[in-house]
This record gives structure tokens, C-alpha cells and sequence, in this order.
């Protein structure tokens, strides 16, 4: 991967900076002010979507000074190169969720199709309540709704690697936001 100040090459394709490091650091710290209001005295679970939100779920807890739990979710609808249409998800071992406040912690929203089919199995399991913190939203992009509690940024409907996000395994450990160049 190629990399300059306002442009990265990840597999022969351009990227040009979105969100700076800087502005992603802001917005998380204005977040978990959001999050210290509403979840202060009730220990909640921040459950993190694997692979894309392990760098914005890191980041929100180190920002946070209230008692909380943290675990991971991994859920996929692809079996080999071709969507099954079916989530299948893969919790850790212990995890419990009955009668916890829950924080479900995404880094983007596009379709919405895998929240809108994930939030049913999570509400299956008894939370006393359930919410969604997701770094980016594309508005144009959405094709179901889906509760949306607290939204870093709302962003045109591109291609954007960093932060977490990937093409093709590349582009994860990028500081910002970085949308593909025309």
C-alpha cells in the first residue's frame, strides 16, 4: 500500500482523504460524552462488529470513564465468494446478554441489511435495552431502516477504506477516512 498525506493506492486504486485523524479523534471524544449521559450508572456491554469496528470500538472505550464491558461479534452472510442471504453469527462463549444494556458498536451503515436482520437475533437473547453506535452512515445508500442512536458522521455514498475499513484486507490501519478518487 502506497501511501501520501492526502492520497493512499491500496490494490492499484487511489484513495482520497476524508475524514483526518484529527476529526475522527473529536467526534469519538463527543461521542462518549453522549454515551457518559446516557449509560453513566448502568455498566452497559459495548458489543464491537467484527472485523471493520475493533479500531472505532477501541478508540470509544479509552474515551469513556464510566464502568462498561467490552466483547466482539463477528457476523457474515457470505458462505466462500457468494452471499448465503442468511447472517450467521459468531458470539464469544460466555456471553450473556439477558437483562444488559447493550451498545452495539458498527463502523459503517450502507445497505443496512445486516443490521436490519442482526438486531432481531441480539433482541432474542432479553437486553433491557438495546442501542447502535455507528461511526459512519451513508444516507443515499440505506435500503431499510434501522434505529440509528448515535452517528459519528454522515457520509455521500463512496467507497471508503481506513479506520478499521478495508479493500481487500488493505487500508485497515490507516488514521483516516479515505473515499476511492474518481
Amino acid at each position: 500500500m502506497v501511501q501520501s498525506s492526502d492520497i493512499v493506492e491500496a490494490h492499484g486504486l487511489k484513495f482520497q482523504l476524508m475524514l483526518s485523524e484529527a476529526a475522527i479523534a473529536q467526534r469519538v471524544r463527543e461521542m462518549a460524552l453522549e454515551l457518559q449521559r446516557d449509560y453513566a450508572d448502568k455498566k452497559p456491554l459495548l458489543l464491537g462488529l467484527l472485523n471493520g469496528a475493533f479500531i472505532f470500538a477501541a478508540d470509544l472505550v479509552r474515551q469513556c470513564t464510566f464502568p462498561l464491558e467490552i466483547s466482539f461479534v463477528r457476523v457474515s452472510s457470505y458462505d466462500g465468494l457468494q452471499s448465503s442471504g442468511r447472517l450467521t453469527t459468531h458470539f464469544g462463549p460466555d456471553l450473556d446478554l439477558r437483562g444488559r444494556h447493550v451498545l452495539l458498536v458498527e463502523d459503517i451503515i450502507d445497505s443496512g441489511q445486516t443490521l436490519h436482520q442482526f438486531l432481531p437475533q441480539l433482541q432474542s437473547l432479553q437486553p433491557a435495552s438495546l442501542r447502535v453506535a455507528v461511526l459512519l452512515v451513508k444516507p443515499e445508500a440505506l435500503e431499510c431502516e434501522v434505529p440509528l442512536d448515535y452517528v459519528g458522521f454522515e457520509i455521500p455514498n463512496k467507497f471508503v477504506i481506513g479506520y478499521g475499513l478495508d479493500y481487500d484486507g488493505l487500508g485497515r490501519n490507516l488514521p483516516g477516512i479515505y473515499q476511492l478518487k474518481e
